[in-house]
């Protein structure tokens, strides 16, 4: 796996961390009870583990190997996007204000967290259509040491994310709520344009 493929994952990647979502708003929540961030963090990376290790076990190789199951979820997964993207489009501040407070004991948070993130629809997108186009079974890396450091990506990308949005949450929501539905927007165009990228790529190739 040369650098360039890592770095163009990377950037697809970022893009999907920084699109909101329930992973979001569970750190946007955290972030407005100040100590829970961490463990709440600890929590959305740990179910991404959990989906790194399916991968590495195989799963994602089967779906690579498979090109009528890799168009399907890669255009299922797309639609999603730009549905959602257009949801939050029509509704800007919709994911700034979903939020609840979050409180209890560290592992409870942490294991709501993990819930929240293995269920996440964007994760199934993620690992078993945008995965297998960045994976190349011959190359010099074995195929499970590509998806690992893939996934080993993503959860540093997710944590580093995910922390900034719980530390700043509190901020943003309370004193600047036009910059909170900007952000959104943002976002909500990005869900939009990586959606449309992933169909061009599946369909055109």
């Amino acid at each position: 796996m040369d650098m360039a493929t890592v770095a163009a994952f990377l950037a697809v990647d970022l893009l999907l961390a920084f699109t909101p979502g329930a992973d979001w708003a569970y750190a946007i929540a955290a972030g407005l009870r100040g100590r829970s961030v961490v463990p709440a963090v600890a929590g959305l990376v740990a179910g991404y583990a959990g989906y790194t290790l399916l991968a590495v076990a195989g799963l994602v190789v089967v779906v690579a190997g498979s090109p009528a199951a890799l168009t399907a979820l890669t255009v299922i997964g797309a639609g999603y996007l730009i549905w959602l993207g257009l949801g939050v489009l029509r509704q800007p501040a919709a994911v700034a204000t979903a939020t609840e407070p979050v409180a209890g004991p560290a592992w409870r948070i942490a294991l709501k967290g993990a819930g929240i993130s293995g269920l996440n629809p964007k994760a199934l997108l993620l690992y078993f259509s945008l995965f297998p186009q960045f994976i190349d079974a011959g190359a010099g890396w074995p195929v499970a040491a590509q998806t690992g450091l893939l996934g080993a990506l993503h959860m540093a990308a997710c944590a580093v994310v995910y922390l900034a949005v719980g530390v700043l949450a509190r901020t943003v929501l309370r004193t600047r709520p036009s910059t909170a539905r900007a952000v959104t927007r943002v976002s909500g165009a990005l869900m939009i344009v990586i959606g449309g990228f992933l169909l061009v790529e599946r369909l055109a190739g």
